[in-house]
This record gives C-alpha cells, structure tokens and sequence, in this order.
C-alpha cells in the first residue's frame, strides 16, 4: 500500500491546509487509538508539542480524537522531541505523540508518533494506521470515553534525564556557553540543564511567541549563534532546533562543527575509553573523510538512508549504538531511544572535558571532503536511470575522482527533482565533476 499521508518522518505540512487541519487530526487520532486498542486495553498515550501557535489547535483536535476512540491522553505542553520518547518509556505509556515540523518554519507543523519503547514507529505501523483512516469512525460509548490529564513536572524530569547522560565524575564548571534554543521545544529546559552541570550560560532564541520558531536562529541558522559566542567571549556555542532532536555545535574560535564530525568525537570518546565498538552507521551523505576515520580506528562503518529512523533502522539490525547525520542528528542507543540534541551535545562536551582538549585538536589531521551539490528538474516521466549519456558521465567523472571521492544520485521525494552529489578532496574536481553530470541528465531530456 503507498502511503498518504505519512512521509519519511511522521505527517508535515503547512498549517490550515490538509492534512494539517484540525479535522484530520481528529480523524487521525481516531484511527490511531483503534489501531493501538488491538493491542491495548486501556491504551494511554502522551502529547508534546513545539511552540508554534497552531500547536494549541491541533493538540485539542488530537486530544478530542483521542478520547473519543476511549484513549487517555496525558498532555506533556511544550516539550523536545526526545523528551516525549524518553517520558513514553517512563510513564508505560502505550505511545507518544509529538506536535512539531522541526526546523521549518512557523506555518508549517506536523505530526511524529514514538511506540511504548521511546523508538519511532515503523512503516508497517503507519501503513496500518492510514487503513483505518479509510474506515467508518466508530465512538467509544459515553462510559468508555477518554480521560485527559496533564503531567506537570514533564520538563523536570527531562531535565534530570539529560544530566544523567553527562559522567558523574566531570561537570562543566568554569565554561562559558551559549545556548540557542530556536525559541523552539527546549527553550526553558536547555539552559537549564547546562546551567545545573556548573556552566556560565547565556540564552538566545528562548523567547518564543508562537511565530518565530527557527527565525534566524537555532541549528539551520548558526550564524546568531556564531555572533553571541563571539559577544560573549564563550567557550561553546550550542544550537538545537524547534523540536531539539539535532544540534549544530561552535568552539571559542568560531569554528562550526557539523554531526558528521560529531559522531566521529563521541566514537573517539567511548575508544579511548576501552570500549568495544563495531561499528557506526551514517548516512549516503556522511563525508567520505569522516568514514575514511571511522575505519581508521578499526570500526565498521554502514551507510543508511538519509532520515534519522533509517540510522536506527540500521542501528538494531546490526545491534551497534553509535550513528548519526551531519545535519546533526545524532544517536547513541545506550544514552536514548532516539536522536537527542541536548543529549548528544553532552556527550561531545563531556569528550572534550575528559581529554582537556577542544574539537578542533581531537580532529586534528581530518579534513572534510567538499561536498558540490546539484538539483536537476526533472520532466514528467523522465526516465533518467536508463539514459546513456548519464552512464557515461558517471563512469568518467568516476576514473577522475578514483578512491579520493564518490557519486551519489538521488531523487527527491518531494520534488521531481534529481540531487547530484559529488565529494572529492579537491574541491574544483568535486565541482567539475557535479556539473558534467548534471548536464548530462539535462542533454537527456532534448
């Protein structure tokens, strides 16, 4: 069955137009507390939010759906992304519910869900939930209905669960960070959990209104971040995102590390303390410099779809816990159940603490490889996997490149666009290289 309304992370879209429209969600609710009542008797199920002002409408219409399938609700209000998995896994609950799209903008919003053990919900999962959207609503009786309560100390305990990730025997003292919030998820509870380990903190992007989640600020705006570290004369300058689940992280130099160079810190970290790690999972866009260095300390390194959920994927079936996206999701199983910015920053900086040493020296001798990257319009039907001059540009661009670079070409699943994607360690050759065969695809369709 091909799916509707799910996409590769949950359910997205722009505010007021479906399916992000206050029906639907009921419906969608609805649908969802059938399937979970095949599983479970009374099934309970937490919602968090971001803090977009259409948070509040669609939080009501899940909450209605919900109850009215007789589905108990417990409402978390704003809250990070991982935190609703964490709290899922703490409470029994029998799913989590997140009202977030991320990093995009405030018109957009979206729909994620977490299964009982804090892990996204797979494709399986979401095929059996848009069967039931297609069925008849069927109400719970009056006895039956729902109940919804609110679990006021949601962020505290978060908060205590994000420091327990950090190494008793260390602590932040004397470090001066900056921490941008995205005037997102984790605006109250990120400065606070740097502030509880010893830290200095200075807050920007904590002061949401409902419009300016993401607004030059957070994780796809490191540029503010960049400036306040500077201003404030800090150590760190850390940047989540409106949901908090990937970070962007600075030095005192300015200097900004993205998650590919992150995940290789955390691995780093856990060898030199003696243990055994087999491998680490990125993605097709993980730098082929940060792979080269994974292999270097004697780990295996598998590359997964580009999307968070396809790193854990890859992550329980080979049993490692290691893996991540330069975007900056990052995960590590043994700490969470799924990518955690407010975790993963604490364990990078608990890397750096324990070696006395800044990101810059404990990656000293990696250069990442630049990276050209082309999106090709493509015309309706275009077949382009069967086009000659596309084999043949590839086959060219890759004797030139030989074991210094890589190729990837991928469609988009949004767009009848094609990504071309081209990595070298000269980044005149990576460049040459994307254009001869994006003008190829572009030949193949006169």
């Amino acid at each position: 069955m091909t799916r509707q309304y799910f996409g590769t992370d949950g359910i997205r879209g722009i505010v007021g137009y479906q399916p992000i429209t206050p029906d639907f969600m009921l419906r969608l609710a609805h649908a969802v507390g059938q399937v979970l009542k095949r599983h479970h008797k009374r099934p309970t199920v937490l919602i968090g939010k971001d803090t977009r002002i259409s948070g509040y409408m669609l939080e009501s219409a899940l909450e209605a759906g919900f109850n009215s399938a007789g589905v108990d609700v417990l409402l978390l209000g704003p809250i990070p992304t991982p935190a609703v998995a964490y709290l899922t896994r703490a409470q029994r609950a029998s799913l989590g519910v997140v009202i977030s799209a991320s990093h995009n903008a405030f018109q957009d919003n979206g729909i994620k869900f977490f299964n009982a053990q804090g892990s996204k919900l797979n494709d399986a999962w979401e095929i059996e939930v848009e069967q039931q959207l297609q069925l008849e609503s069927r109400w719970a009786q009056s006895a039956d209905l729902g109940k919804t309560k609110r679990l006021d100390d949601a962020a505290g305990r978060y908060i205590e669960f994000c420091k327990n990730a950090f190494a008793r025997d260390l602590n932040l003292d004397g470090l001066k960070i900056v921490v941008d919030a995205a005037h997102g998820a984790a605006y109250q509870i990120a400065p606070k959990v740097f502030h509880e380990l010893g830290a200095q903190v200075f807050s920007i992007g904590c002061a949401p209104n409902g419009l300016n989640i993401n607004d030059h600020v957070g994780a796809t705006h490191p540029q503010a971040l960049l400036s306040a570290v500077q201003e404030h004369k800090a150590d760190w300058g850390i940047a989540l995102d409106g949901d908090a689940d990937r970070l962007q992280l600075v030095d005192a130099n300015g200097r900004l590390f993205n998650g590919d160079e992150l995940l290789y810190l955390m691995l780093q970290d856990r060898i030199k303390r003696g243990e055994t790690i087999k491998g680490v999972v990125g993605t097709l866009m993980t730098n082929l410099a940060i792979e080269k260095a994974i292999h270097a300390l004697g780990v295996d390194f598998v590359r997964a779809k580009v999307g968070d959920r396809y790193v854990l994927e890859e992550l329980e079936k080979n049993k490692w816990i290691l893996g991540g996206e330069g975007s900056g999701h990052l995960l590590a199983l043994d700490k969470h159940s799924t990518g955690d910015g407010l975790v993963s920053s604490l364990l990078v900086l608990e890397a750096c603490v324990r070696a006395k040493q800044t990101p810059s020296q404990l990656l000293q001798g990696i250069s990442l490889y630049p990276q050209t990257l082309i999106n090709v319009r493509l015309q309706a039907g275009q077949d382009w996997k069967s086009s000659d001059a596309l084999v043949q540009a590839q086959e060219k661009a890759l004797k030139q490149l030989g074991d210094t670079g890589r190729i990837l070409i991928r469609p988009s699943g949004t767009e009848p666009l094609l990504r071309v994607m081209v990595e070298a360690q000269d980044a005149q050759l990576s460049q040459s290289c994307a254009q001869m065969i994006a003008q190829s695809i572009n030949l193949s369709q006169k």
